[in-house]
């Protein structure tokens, strides 16, 4: 949702007047594709990192604000909970060294972070769930103070009418209910923009739905929530419930989830914002004085904040984004099914994984989902998410395969060739495409990591959480992969 809104009490005219500037902007919006009135010269990588905030001990420290005075620059920011920041890399070209450039980067940016953080006797954590979090660190004081998620939060609670029920069942049951979005604070993670034109947007969002379950099944990093063991990426359930807006009537109704893979595949961008204005009301119907007819008419491209706000409060695993940079619009892929971590050379092999496979899938010739059920998609998401590596995937011409064998024989060979096409080079394709390789040899990602050594560990689970905690962190700054880390 990204953008900074008052507190505010929201009327039934306001919610009126709101609806109408929304079906105002998506017709602005329809107008403009029709007239290929977009930016699109070349494809452009960008991302963002999430991150958890901890003490001496591994434990949630509620301290954000101070954190983010330390250190001072302009790319950090804060996120819903008081114990998370978040880190926006600006988009950049691929080719060369491009992608070694770009862990070199991130590297820097959060060693810089760490370092200031230590001034606040705080360190952080690059993790999908942060294993020592606790229900009582949950609760609404631990919003951050940026309104934006206190209203956020009044809104949700009130389409919902009752506390949410958050319910996983995995290796262990988790059963327990909240008064507050703030669970969903839990859930850190990778986001990787990808900038698209419109005519290649539908392929390459399809291409992206697809690939959801491979690139959760390698990256695998949330195991544990409240202390239970539960998925291998409890944190796709997590933020699924947390941000729940229906109560149980209107589940059984069919009404959508704001959490959403979706239920079809598209033939244009179009189709995503026609559905997010058909199907989900206004959680914060703010209007902005701008009118997006006149401002098109008179030459001028339109923000459109009414559509893009409400684009931001319904969350797709793969999420269209509308930006307009130096009056100029264009359209971005948002791909959010990645945990952070654990480590930044493992998150630059899960960008390199993606990016190399969203440079050959749009492009088949017979593409995949004119061979592949959307609902097949969906069911192989679910399965990577409480699997892992282990789970069993659906790929057209080759049947129910285990995840690591589908990554090694046909989508490593992919994302190389993608890599290739984005003039990546070699040496630097190998080793980020050797980390997953790597991966699926020893059947070790982060999320089996952590529940390897806290299984080692024994004894009080809590203490056993901790002092994996502290261990992954010293982990997390040597880069070295997690594939590479004994137990």
């Amino acid at each position: 949702m990204g953008r900074d809104v008052p507190v505010v009490a929201f009327s039934r005219d306001d919610r009126r007047k709101y609806r109408e500037k929304v079906r105002r902007c998506l017709d602005v919006f329809a107008q403009m594709l029709r007239e290929s009135r977009f930016d699109f010269e070349r494809p452009l990588a960008g991302l963002e990192i999430e991150l958890n905030i901890v003490d001496a001990r591994g434990e949630a420290v509620m301290r954000n604000a101070q954190v983010l005075a330390a250190i001072e620059r302009p790319d950090w920011a804060t996120e819903l909970g008081q114990f998370n920041i978040e880190i926006n890399i600006e988009p950049r070209e691929l080719g060369g060294d491009g992608a070694l450039l770009l862990e070199n980067d991130i590297r820097a940016r959060l060693n810089h972070a760490e370092d200031r953080a230590r001034s606040q006797d705080a360190h952080l954590a690059l993790v999908g769930i942060l294993p020592t979090l606790r229900e009582q660190d949950i609760g609404e004081g631990t919003l951050s103070a940026n309104p934006r998620y206190r209203l956020l939060n009044e809104q949700i609670f009130a389409a919902r009418g009752e506390d949410l029920h958050l319910s996983i069942e995995g290796v262990e049951r988790l059963d327990t209910h909240a008064d507050s979005i703030t669970p969903e604070a839990a859930c850190t993670s990778v986001q990787l923009h990808l900038q698209v034109s419109p005519e290649a947007f539908a392929a390459h969002w399809n291409a992206a739905q697809i690939i959801a379950a491979p690139q959760v099944a390698a990256a695998a990093n949330s195991p544990y929530l409240f202390g239970k063991e539960l998925h291998r990426e409890t944190r796709m359930a997590l933020f699924e419930q947390a941000t729940d807006t229906r109560p149980a009537e209107l589940k059984t109704q069919g009404v959508r989830p704001r959490v959403w893979f979706g239920e079809r595949w598209i033939t244009s961008v179009f189709d995503l914002f026609e559905e997010n204005v058909s199907y989900f009301p206004a959680l914060l119907p703010l209007c902005e004085s701008e009118d997006p007819r006149a401002e098109l008419e008179q030459g001028r491209m339109p923000e459109l904040h009414e559509l893009t706000l409400h684009n931001g409060t319904i969350y797709r695993w793969n999420r269209p984004v509308y930006a307009v940079v130096n009056g100029v619009p264009h359209l971005r892929v948002e791909n959010r099914v990645l945990p952070a971590g654990p480590s930044v050379a493992d998150i630059t092999a899960n960008a390199a994984f993606y990016y190399g496979l969203m440079r050959v899938l749009p492009y088949a010739e017979r593409p995949l989902w004119s061979r592949m059920s959307f609902q097949a998609a969906a069911d192989n998401l679910a399965a990577a998410a409480r699997h892992g590596l282990d789970a069993r995937l659906y790929w057209p011409g080759v049947g129910e395969v285990p995840a690591a064998e589908l990554i090694l024989r046909r989508l490593l060979p992919m994302a190389q060739e993608g890599l290739a096409a984005w003039g990546v080079d070699g040496p630097v394709a190998d080793r980020l495409l050797g980390i997953i390789e790597g991966r699926c040899i020893a059947g070790r990602t982060g999320a089996s990591w952590q529940v390897e050594r806290v299984h080692a560990q024994g004894g009080d689970r809590h203490e056993a959480l901790r002092a994996m905690t502290l261990e992954y962190i010293e982990r997390m700054h040597s880069n070295e992969p997690v594939h590479t880390w004994d137990v």
